[in-house]
């Protein structure tokens, strides 16, 4: 019986491995789930999405939020791995759309998470090939979106206080997963391979992620909350954040007016210090407490199996990869495996998402110095 489930929804290396280990992967929207008409129709919305991203983000990747965008999307990796129970039998992941998109801007932010999907997708066998399309419109765009409008307009009606920052960034992200699950189901509703009603799809969906959305508003919270108290000029959905100057009267601090805004730090040791914590942390995360996480499958896979949408899920184009499964081939021992695995996810990740950003920083760059020179009249002799 365990291996006919292994052969259904894990490759025969990964089956050997998922027997001694306590990994467990994330599992994203397989090929298989959606027809391939309505997965083509998903890939270019993607990839539309993508390209609009590709452009605002040149406004957003300055010098303070370039070198931790490529971090970001490692850290999203590195937590994606840490499922958490949420119900019996069921466990969750953070998507990371509300994170990144506080973190270093909404357009930046779906690069980040479709950054981590593609990694995912090629080197971990996790998320069809074909379903790209579909993860990155669910999961990148739809929660990117969603939770940077919920959080722009808590922003905007909460008291300018760091702690409003933090207490949006819960909301917004637990907003923000049901979003992605209610994306899904009308998805599913229009290119679904299997004659499933929509309504049990719907309910089963969207009630296991409104729990899921839970914990993925505690490490959102918790996160933004952390880089705030140290650097909260890094923080985009932080800028404009203002704080009152007190001066110390008499023994006691008084508020001195106006307010003045918090004061913008310029590239330092203190952005390094920021940067490789971050780092550390995630290969932390990837690499060793991946290992705790959960084991029951995710609410995506168990909604599948029980309401029998994946009646038609296809093997991976990638099963076969050395790193299927978030584990490492030839590595019989699981904890080692798994943990390799994680490092190198993170590895992967930092490089392509800093290569993609670096590409995009230089290209506004290069905008910026035309069109100085544009404005800049020449001198007459």
């Amino acid at each position: 019986m365990f291996s006919q489930i292994c052969s259904k929804l894990l490759s025969h290396r990964s089956c050997e491995t998922f027997a001694t280990s306590h990994y467990h992967r994330t599992v994203h929207v397989p090929d298989g789930f959606i027809n391939a008409p309505v997965s083509v129709a998903a890939g270019v919305v993607a990839a539309g999405a993508v390209a609009v991203s590709l452009r605002g983000a040149r406004r957003e990747l300055d010098e303070r939020i370039a070198p931790l965008a490529g971090l970001v999307a490692a850290f999203i990796f590195a937590v994606q791995m840490l499922n958490f129970p949420v119900a019996a039998g069921t466990s969750g992941h953070l998507l990371g759309g509300a994170l990144a998109a506080i973190l270093v801007g909404p357009y930046t932010g779906v690069l980040c998470v479709s950054v981590v999907l593609l990694m995912q997708g090629i080197l971990f066998a996790d998320g069809g090939l074909t379903a790209l399309g579909v993860n990155i419109t669910v999961m990148a765009v739809v929660t990117t979106v969603v939770s940077y409008a919920v959080f722009r307009g808590l922003v905007k009606v909460l008291p300018k206080k760091r702690r409003s920052v933090t207490v949006s960034a819960f909301v917004a992200a637990a907003l923000s997963v049901p979003a992605a699950a209610l994306a899904f189901t009308l998805v599913y509703a229009i290119g679904g391979t299997t004659d499933v009603p929509i309504g049990r799809v719907l309910t089963a969906m969207v009630g296991v992620h409104v729990l899921i959305g839970l914990g993925e508003a505690a490490i959102t919270a918790f996160t933004v909350g952390a880089v705030i108290a140290v650097r909260p000029d890094l923080v985009y959905g932080a800028r404009g954040l203002r704080q009152k100057l007190q001066l110390r009267v008499g023994g006691e601090l008084v508020d001195a007016a106006p307010e003045q805004p918090i004061p913008v730090a310029t590239p330092s040791h203190r952005t390094r210090n920021v940067w490789l914590t971050g780092l550390a942390a995630s290969l932390v995360l990837a690499g060793g407490v991946s290992f705790y996480a959960s084991a029951s499958p995710d609410g995506l896979e168990k909604v599948a199996a029980d309401k029998g949408i994946d009646a038609k899920a296809e093997d991976h184009a990638a099963a076969d990869s050395p790193l299927a499964d978030y584990s490492v081939e030839g590595i019989t021992d699981g904890r080692l495996s798994g943990g390799l695995a994680g490092v190198i996810g993170v590895g992967v990740t930092i490089v392509a998402g800093t290569g993609v950003f670096w590409a995009v920083r230089r290209r506004r760059t290069d905008e910026d110095v035309t069109a100085s020179s544009a404005a800049t009249p020449s001198a007459s002799v």
